[in-house]
């Protein structure tokens, strides 16, 4: 393929790359910086824990009636107005003292923000073709990683410089930003009947109800595909249930310091970085399959390292090699996803898939939350670890058979709607 072609085929990806890149280091800023506001505010670590539960909330609320939007509007148009909402909102923030106004804002900021999730999927589907999806998820991936880096120091240097409303501002800015870029990418719903923005269709139980069924009967259809993808969710369950006992384990089993602690955090970030790096280099050559399943096992292996570990030296080993095989996991289930769900159902599979996710993540993290505290932290995240390593076995041995490849190539066979 010759440079100019190629430049003209990566054109649109690009700029939506870009957009993506804006809005993930904004919101790294934004949500730290509002740990910081709620704290100053309250003086309450509870308080700002109070913040990641309405969040989770807000999630859960939101993925049961989104999809049934995100699938009948136009993903465009969506884009850009949630973009625009949570710019007013996110600017808004600074001007409440009250915990009750802050939460109820950060409420809706989460529902545009979970909505936006959903719609980018379905529009990011329909933008790139199939031979392209695997190299843009692991551009993304580096992306994220880069935003998962450069996030934080951003706000840390806004804090230095200016106050937390400052860099409140900045991601309203960037989120701003990222809405004039969408108004420039193509409509890809031009040629499909698909309502405006505002001709919001009116949801109903029954509109509910039906895309329920819709999303079961799906399931039920093609009952691989969502094998695959509940397998890797409950490994994303795994995971953030025993991420939210990192600290402990760390500064209470391993006896780290904060200092310490910090730097193991740097080292996750290293590794994050170091993955999504060697994820696009070799992406092209490596099957989807092995993507998921490979990339799985040795993240659920890095876990076990981290909470098997007595000393910093072989935590600090868990940790990168978890963040390293983490890029290629993603990657690996984004386009498998992008490939086998018909993107006019899915939005609607995506979001309540999603809710049955965050519902699970919820359950899961507070029974860890307990269970620490009555048995000890070690048992509990050791146990974590061995479950996500069981779910990674499975998920492996599910992804690699001969049998499966045709899920797994860039020729999908669900390339009709399903409705």
């Amino acid at each position: 393929m010759s440079f100019k072609k190629t430049l003209e085929t990566w054109r649109y990806p690009s700029i939506l790359l870009f957009s993506i890149g804006v809005s993930s280091v904004g919101n790294w800023v934004y949500f730290i910086a509002l740990n910081l506001i709620v704290l100053n505010i309250t003086e309450s670590a509870i308080a700002v824990s109070g913040l990641y539960i309405i969040r989770a909330l807000s999630t859960l609320f939101t993925n049961i009636w989104s999809g049934s939007l995100v699938d009948r509007l136009n993903k465009k148009h969506l884009m850009i107005a949630l973009n625009v909402f949570q710019t007013v909102l996110i600017a808004l923030l600074p001007f409440f003292s009250s915990l009750g106004f802050i939460y109820g804002m950060v409420f809706l900021i989460t529902i545009a923000s979970s909505m936006y999730h959903s719609t980018s999927v379905t529009y990011i589907t329909k933008l790139i073709p199939t031979g392209q999806r695997k190299r843009f998820n692991s551009l993304r991936s580096l992306l994220d990683s880069g935003a998962f880096l450069t996030g934080p120091a951003i706000a840390g240097m806004m804090f230095t410089i200016g106050t937390p409303n400052m860099a409140i501002y900045i991601n309203a800015a960037a989120l701003f930003f990222s809405a004039l870029i969408t108004v420039g990418m193509p409509n890809v719903e031009s040629s499909s009947p698909v309502e405006k923005i505002s001709e919001t269709p009116k949801l109903s139980l029954k509109i509910l109800k039906d895309d329920w069924k819709l999303v079961i009967g799906f399931s039920r259809k093609y009952l691989y595909i969502m094998m695959i993808y509940l397998l890797f969710s409950a490994m994303i369950v795994m995971m953030t249930a025993t991420d939210s006992l990192e600290a402990a384990f760390a500064t209470r089993i391993l006896s780290l310091s904060e200092g310490e602690y910090g730097v193991l955090v740097s080292i996750a970030g290293a590794g994050v970085l170091a993955g999504s790096l060697s994820n696009t280099i070799i992406i092209e050559k490596t099957p989807t399959s092995w993507l998921i399943g490979m990339g799985s096992l040795i993240t659920a292996v890095g876990y076990m390292i981290f909470t098997s570990s007595t000393t910093f030296f072989i935590a600090s080993i868990g940790v990168f090699v978890l963040s390293f095989a983490t890029a290629f996991a993603n990657t690996g289930f984004y386009t498998f996803y992008q490939n086998n769900i018909p993107v006019d159902v899915m939005g609607r599979v995506v979001s309540i898939y999603g809710f049955i996710e965050a519902f699970l993540i919820i359950i899961v993290t507070a029974i860890f939350g307990i269970s620490s505290e009555l048995i000890s932290i070690r048992f509990v995240v050791v146990s974590g670890a061995f479950i996500m390593f069981l779910v990674s076995i499975t998920l492996l041995i599910s992804s690699v058979q001969p049998s499966k490849a045709k899920f797994y190539s860039n020729s999908s066979e669900l390339k009709d709607s399903f409705q």
